[in-house]
């Protein structure tokens, strides 16, 4: 990991708490996701319950970008706060 991509990724993860409106629940998990697997890897633990509508859609989203390297995570992250004006 390059230190010029983590710096770039701090800063879209500041752009995107700054954002003037809300980016979409799909767009939101998204981002979710991509945060998740590019600071943590893979996604672990069990997932939830099926009445926990929203850790369930979170473990999902972030399960379903299993084997994608941070890096790429990063850069995926960085382009997705820009598409959302941040």
């Amino acid at each position: 990991m390059s230190d010029d991509l983590k710096s770039t990724f701090e800063g879209a993860i500041k752009s995107a708490k700054a954002l003037k409106e809300r980016p979409s629940d799909d767009d939101m998990l998204a981002l979710y996701a991509l945060y998740k697997q590019a600071t943590d890897g893979d996604v672990s633990g069990s997932k939830p319950g099926m009445f926990d509508f929203v850790g369930r859609a979170k473990f999902e989203a972030w399960s379903e970008l299993a084997g994608t390297s941070a890096d790429d995570a990063m850069q995926k992250y960085i382009d997705k706060v820009g598409s959302l004006g941040g």
